[in-house]
Parts: C-alpha cells; sequence; structure tokens
C-alpha cells in the first residue's frame, strides 16, 4: 500500500501534534512494510537531512508556505495529493480537514474539538475553517484517527459519523534513557508546566495557584516550559514581575531532545488544562516517573486514570494544595509516580501501529467502493 502522511506539523518546534505524527510514523514504518511517504512543504523550513533514513520513508518536499497550501486545500479543493506527490492508495491528514485527492482514500486526524467548543480562543486557518468546515469533512473521511475514546464519542454524537470509521490510536509511553526505572521526587524539585502557552492550557489558573503560595513561608518553584502563542502576552508579563518573579521561570520551547533533563528536575508536572485531546505531555511525566496533577477535563482523565490526581481547572485552592502536599510529602509524591509508571505501560506505539493499519486497510476498501 502507498501511504502519504501529512508531515508539516512535525517539521520544526515540534508541540503534541507534531510529535504525534512523527512517532506515529516511526512506529508504522517498524511495524509494517507498506510505502510510506511524508510531505512536507513550508517556505523556508525544510526536512533534516537524515529524516528519512531516520523514518524509514520517503519525503516529498515543496515550498509552499503552509498558510497558502491550507487555504487553496481548505477552500478551494486543490491542488490533489496526487498533484504534488504521485500516484498514492491513502492521504493521511495529520489535522481535522481533508487533503484533497483524485483517487487515494482520504483520512482525517481528530485529537479534539476545542476549535468548535471556543473558537475565540483559537488563530489563524484553524479560527476561520475548522468551525465551519470539520464536520462536512469528518463525515466524508473515509476514515479517523484519533488519539481518545473521549474524542472518539464526541464525534460520534456531534458530527454523526458511524463508529467504525473513527479509529483510536492512542500514542505510546516514551522511552528514556536514565527515567522511567522508579518514581522521579526530587527533595529540591520544581513543578513542570509544560507546554504551548496558549488560552485552553489555562497557564494563568496557575499563576494564581503560585501567587497565592508566595504568600506562604515555604514556596514551590514553578518552571514553566513551551512556545509562547500571541494570547501568552499576560502571562509573560506576571512572570516577570512580584510577587511571582522570585518563584517562576520560564524556559520557552523545549525540543524533545532536552525533555529528559527536564523532567529528571521536576517533583511534579502541573496540567491545568481547560481541554486536551489526549495530553502527551502527562503520559511523559508517568512514563517518566514524575507525579503528576492534571485537569479532570476532556480526555485527561482517560489517560491518567488512577496514575495521578485529577483537580477542577477552575478552583485554585484544591491545586494549592496539592501542590504544596506534593512538593513536602515524600511518600505521597512517590506513590503518585508508582503510580503513574504503571499506567504508562498501558500505551505502546506498536499497538497504535497495528491500528492504524487497519484505518489505512477500511479507508482504502471504502474508497475503492465509492
Amino acid at each position: 500500500m502507498r501511504i502519504l502522511v501529512d508531515y508539516r506539523p512535525a517539521l520544526r518546534a515540534r508541540t503534541g501534534v507534531g510529535e504525534y505524527i512523527r512517532q506515529l510514523v516511526r512506529a508504522y514504518t517498524t511495524a509494517h512494510r507498506d510505502d510510506v511517504t511524508i510531505f512536507t512543504s513550508s517556505w523556508k523550513d525544510r526536512p533534516d537531512p537524515t529524516l528519512a533514513s531516520d523514518l524509514g520513508v520517503r519525503i516529498v518536499d515543496r515550498t509552499v508556505p503552509v498558510a497558502v497550501l491550507n487555504y487553496l486545500w481548505h477552500r478551494v479543493g486543490w491542488p490533489s495529493a496526487e498533484m504534488l506527490a504521485g500516484a498514492v492508495d491513502v492521504v493521511h491528514a495529520a489535522h481535522p480537514l481533508l487533503i484533497p485527492t483524485t483517487h487515494a482514500a482520504q483520512i482525517v486526524t481528530i485529537h479534539d474539538l476545542f476549535f468548535l467548543d471556543h473558537p475565540e480562543s483559537t488563530r489563524s486557518e484553524v479560527r476561520r475553517d475548522y468551525p465551519s468546515l470539520a464536520a462536512d469533512h469528518a463525515r466524508r473521511a473515509d476514515a479517523i484517527v484519533t488519539s481518545s475514546l473521549h474524542t472518539k464519542r464526541a464525534l460520534c454524537e456531534r458530527f454523526g459519523v458511524p463508529q467504525d470509521r473513527i479509529y483510536h490510536c492512542p500514542p505510546g509511553a516514551p522511552t528514556w534513557q536514565r527515567l522511567g526505572r522508579a518514581p522521579n521526587v526530587p527533595s529540591a524539585g520544581y513543578v513542570l508546566f509544560l507546554g504551548t502557552l496558549e488560552p485552553r492550557k489555562n497557564l494563568g489558573m496557575l499563576l494564581d495557584v503560585f501567587a497565592q503560595l508566595a504568600t506562604r513561608s515555604r514556596t514551590p518553584r514553578l518552571v514553566v516550559a513551551g512556545g509562547a502563542s500571541s494570547d501568552a502576552a499576560e502571562w509573560l508579563d506576571r512572570m516577570s514581575r512580584d510577587p511571582l518573579k522570585p518563584h517562576v521561570e520560564y524556559q520557552g520551547y523545549i525540543a524533545s531532545q532536552d525533555r529528559e533533563p527536564l523532567l529528571a528536575g521536576a517533583r511534579a508536572l502541573a496540567l491545568p488544562s481547560l481541554d486536551e485531546g489526549f495530553g502527551l505531555t502527562a503520559l511523559e511525566a508517568m512514563s517518566a516517573g514524575v507525579p503528576v496533577l492534571a485537569s479532570n477535563r476532556g480526555s485527561l482523565p482517560e489517560v491518567i486514570a488512577d496514575g495521578g490526581v485529577l483537580l477542577d481547572p477552575t478552583e485554585v485552592g484544591p491545586w494549592a494544595s496539592a501542590i504544596e502536599r506534593v512538593s513536602t510529602d515524600d511518600a505521597w509524591a512517590t506513590e503518585l509516580g508508582r503510580a503513574g509508571l504503571e499506567r504508562a505501560k498501558a500505551f505502546t506505539w506498536n499497538d497504535a501501529a497495528i491500528r492504524l493499519r487497519q484505518a489505512y486497510v477500511d479507508a482504502a476498501t471504502r474508497r475503492s467502493r465509492r
């Protein structure tokens, strides 16, 4: 089978979506012998010279800017994937909207429906195109890949997509060089926030928590790591001023190869998101033995289960109490770290690759019957 995967989200500064598609491609080519090509397109960013051999793929690279190509695909339905990359059997979009094809089966990836519930908190083509087009594209797709059962249920209920067209392919837990063998609870460790500084990550509430903790005699340290969106100006300003400045450190975007030392220094991960399609950082922390304090919204309860503590992302008091306790109670922190390690064992990339193969086969069959 000839498969074309949209790799653009993973081309540089990978967030959760980019990391997911990168590791999913790697797992697929490891498990299956299909002819996999990844598609990249950018005005200035080019694939790393070692990328093809690293992932076991061929690369089709074009110089069309992402915003231009997305507009043409979403609003004009042109150019087809075959025009850009040649004949293929399946085209896998890394986002919720279809990539136009002439003959190939079409697959979309939908991690969550935050863009539908909170369009005011999205930007660019996500705000322009997703709310008006996603439902129609989901119903037209030959298959949908999603990372959580939470989102699968939402797609059935809200978009009317049959269950058998939606394939649950959760990511696998990463393998670390040093971490992951025992709970990671350094005595002088910090609380870690890891993720893009965008509205749904709810960093403002966590800053409120640390402003409250700053009035107490013993204040834990907060390390904030993640690229800043255009909506992050207020948070960046707050972190640079009292009372937060002595207790909060902003590190900016952290590349995947630098995550292990960052997690090694963490006493706990705090993930207060208002919504998550999966919550890859929670799985990363659990697999590293880092205690997880997370929101009870979106897919996080499904992913974390009993591997961490779930809290209402709108209530400052319980978060302050949990952070204070995990910072001072060694036994509790160790118990949480051990629970996370056990929970992380449920997620493997090989399982995801097996489910993805079924999605590709079924999508190609459906397309052939049109």
